[in-house]
């Protein structure tokens, strides 16, 4: 990462967002920019936490080990998310790995300061609750789906929460390019499996690909695959 001197517009990030407008000096005197290459790491599993970070603009795979030295990826991230929220406890570690997937930047806010932010910012507290609720609910989710789900239903289950996520360009595919291997390891399983599974789908006219890009063709039976239509 190197430091962006543009800075961001205070009004992408959830701190901006919901902070009290008389709050804003202070955010911006203690934030602090940076810009990433595609492939750069924000932080990784098991560093101390310094912070959160909120991106700016970019994507980014929030990721960790897996058995076999395999990936699994707990989910992605785009404009506006906050980074790093795993990491604040009693322990203060990064339980996951932050990546870039695109020429992305950053706003980061030393721990000391974010946590002055809660305090005083009782909306910023609330949505961050808010939040922290639908991130509990979604890992469990997802838990359940690796223990019970098929890669189908799993795979599945990923398209939908992309296209939810990120919505569709002009030409009708989900507005997120991703590799095989990286939807392999947002799915949990092996790239060969979710690589068959794909062209079951495509065979079966539900998906359409293209490189990386993927249009669904028929959402409810899409829908179908994941067992709650």
């Amino acid at each position: 990462m190197k430091k962006d001197k543009q800075g961001c517009d205070l009004q992408t990030c959830l701190l901006c967002r919901r902070g009290m407008k008389e709050w804003l000096p202070a955010i911006h005197a203690h934030k602090k920019n940076f810009i990433l290459k595609k492939g750069d790491t924000i932080f990784k599993e098991g560093d101390a936490v310094t912070g959160i970070f909120f991106l700016s603009s970019g994507r980014v795979k929030v990721h960790k080990h897996w058995a076999d030295g395999k990936e699994l990826i707990v989910r992605f991230a785009r404009e506006g998310d906050i980074v790093g929220h795993r990491g604040i406890g009693t322990e203060l570690v990064y339980p996951v790995t932050a990546t870039a997937l695109e020429p992305s930047s950053v706003c980061f806010f030393e721990i000391d300061f974010f946590n002055a932010s809660l305090k005083v910012n009782h909306e910023l507290l609330y949505e961050l609750m808010q939040f922290y609720a639908k991130e509990l609910m979604e890992s469990e989710k997802s838990m359940r789906n690796l223990a019970h789900m098929s890669v189908k239903g799993r795979l599945a289950n990923a398209l939908l929460a992309l296209k939810n996520k990120f919505g569709l360009d002009k030409d009708g595919f989900i507005a997120f390019p991703l590799s095989k291997q990286d939807l392999s390891s947002y799915v949990g399983a092996t790239y060969e499996t979710t690589f068959r599974m794909l062209n079951e789908l495509i065979n079966d006219h539900i998906i359409a690909v293209s490189g990386k890009h993927i249009t669904i063709r028929q959402e409810e039976k899409l829908q179908q695959l994941t067992g709650e239509d």
